[in-house]
């Protein structure tokens, strides 16, 4: 003989129900508990910054004496200002490595992403530069720049015309310092596009293959589709990289020669750090913001938003 279950009446109801509140407010506050140190450290290095940053950017202010209202006054001088537009200039031109280290990267993602007997190995040799201190990689390479350095002592062997100095020539230094860039950085970037193909299902590929398709058709249909997400975020972070950079410059030829190398953050800083101009750093800070956001949304137009195809 069955039994029918009873019912709660309107008071348990009520009651269970409170109870279930009560659980969840304690959840939601228990969450909130443990994303409090985080949100005070947002706040405190990051969403304040830019608030002053942003009201600084309309203010004469040396450090010295209280921050002075002048309104725009700061971006008719940034605007004036021949250096500024010489570093967006080589800061715009700094972007020419992102669609190169992004094919670099790729190439490389799929050379180690294949099972053979020492991949480890040349995953770590590949991702050994990213980690490496920028000091250490600065020095490095204006050693091997040098007259009589190894890129010089190898253009001799190989017949190619030697070239100096590569950083004390205008001609030559921005372009030396980007490949600097690009080496250091392709690991960083071959690491996510590895974990993007690691994520793409091999039936699709195995079942393109079957089907009569060949290896670069395989590719452009259903790899490069499907890294479509892994592009936008590359992309986004190595545009972003390219116009702030600055670590580059400041280790290895600090705006020479001849304001060659000079960026637009470098700007930046030598008008905060070097002239005490911190409302003049802080409104070529938010043009540099603000070209980023448009290059952002240029990315976010060219990969569809990183959807992958249906």
């Amino acid at each position: 003989m069955t039994t029918t279950p009873r019912r709660p009446s309107r008071r348990e109801q009520h009651r269970l129900g409170g109870t279930s509140a009560k659980v969840t407010a304690r959840n939601t506050l228990i969450a909130y508990a443990f994303l409090m140190p985080f949100l005070i450290l947002l706040v405190v290095y990051h969403t304040w910054p830019v608030i002053f940053g942003t009201y600084l950017a309309f203010t004469k202010y040396n450090i010295i004496s209280p921050p002075k209202w002048v309104g725009l006054a700061n971006f008719r001088e940034l605007f004036a200002d021949e250096q500024f537009w010489s570093g967006l200039k080589n800061s715009l031109k700094y972007i020419l490595i992102v669609p190169v280290i992004q094919v670099i990267a790729i190439l490389v993602a799929l050379l180690v992403n294949r099972p053979m007997k020492g991949i480890g190995f040349f995953r770590t040799a590949f991702y050994v530069p990213v980690v490496t201190s920028f000091a250490v990689v600065g020095l490095m390479w204006n050693w091997m720049y040098q007259q009589g350095g190894a890129v010089n002592t190898v253009l001799g062997f190989i017949g190619l015309p030697q070239n100096g100095s590569f950083l004390n020539n205008p001609a030559t230094a921005l372009y030396a310092v980007m490949f600097v860039t690009l080496w250091k950085g392709i690991g960083y970037y071959m690491v996510l596009y590895l974990a993007g193909l690691q994520g793409i299902s091999p039936e699709l590929e195995e079942a393109a293959t079957i089907d009569g398709a060949s290896r670069p058709q395989v590719f452009w249909h259903i790899t490069l589709p499907g890294l479509r997400p892994t592009i936008l975020v590359c992309s986004l972070l190595s545009t972003i990289s390219a116009i702030k950079v600055f670590e580059e410059i400041y280790v290895m030829t600090q705006g020479y020669p001849a304001g060659s190398t000079y960026t637009a953050l470098f700007y930046t800083y030598s008008r905060a750090f070097q002239d005490y101009k911190y409302g003049l750093a802080a409104a070529g800070g938010i043009i540099i913001a603000l070209i980023s956001i448009i290059f952002g949304l240029i990315n976010f137009r060219l990969t569809r938003g990183g959807k992958v195809d249906a």
